[in-house]
């Protein structure tokens, strides 16, 4: 019997097929986030309420009719030598007529994503910060981040690189406008 070589792994794929083979408890989301393996528990309810405050508007308001994924893998380029990035975002929305997750794996790349939502919990500087790079190095060309601590809601948009060159901050109570392919004024009077 002869053995074969194997080239050695690099660190890079030890640590994604680490957090690949990864089994969280039920509720438990872990995401690779630049080269760090992040474990979130589940969240409380005011989490959820905004959520679905925005997800009712964008499906009465929007121009454009729009699918909405609630904690759906996206695979994202990501920075230096690391792994690509793996981050479910608390909402992610699309046009309908491309109908994105019906064929889509776990972790689908995020071509075709026109939005992804964040509302901060236990690790607000995660969805302040990395996850803001990591949406912007993927192109997604939204990214709407309620910010509970703050008590504001941000809008980032016109991706470049690793962050965006635009964003439009508004007190929780006040509306945000959701350009293009959205077209409304996003009311957050119920969010306080």
């Amino acid at each position: 019997m002869t053995a074969m070589a194997h080239e050695p792994l690099t660190q890079e794929e030890v640590l994604l097929e680490g957090f690949l083979a990864l089994d969280t408890p039920e509720g438990f989301r872990a995401e690779l986030i630049e080269g760090e393996i992040v474990v979130t528990p589940p969240p409380d309810g005011e989490h959820e309420d905004y959520i679905e405050l925005i997800v009712n508007q964008v499906y009465r308001r929007s121009r454009t009719d729009m699918q909405f994924s609630g904690n759906k893998g996206l695979k994202l380029q990501s920075g230096g030598g690391c792994p690509k990035d793996r981050v479910i975002p608390d909402g992610t929305f699309a046009p309908r007529k491309l109908r994105l997750y019906r064929p889509a794996d776990s972790w689908m790349p995020c071509d075709g994503v026109a939005l992804v939502l964040e509302v901060t919990s236990t690790k607000p500087k995660a969805d302040r910060e990395a996850k803001r790079r990591c949406y912007a190095r993927g192109g997604i060309p939204l990214y709407l981040l309620v910010d509970r601590e703050a008590s504001s809601i941000t809008l980032f948009s016109d991706p470049e690189k690793d962050d965006y060159r635009e964003q439009c901050t508004r007190p929780l109570g006040k509306p945000l406008t959701l350009p293009e392919p959205f077209a409304f004024d996003l009311e957050t009077t119920d969010f306080l």
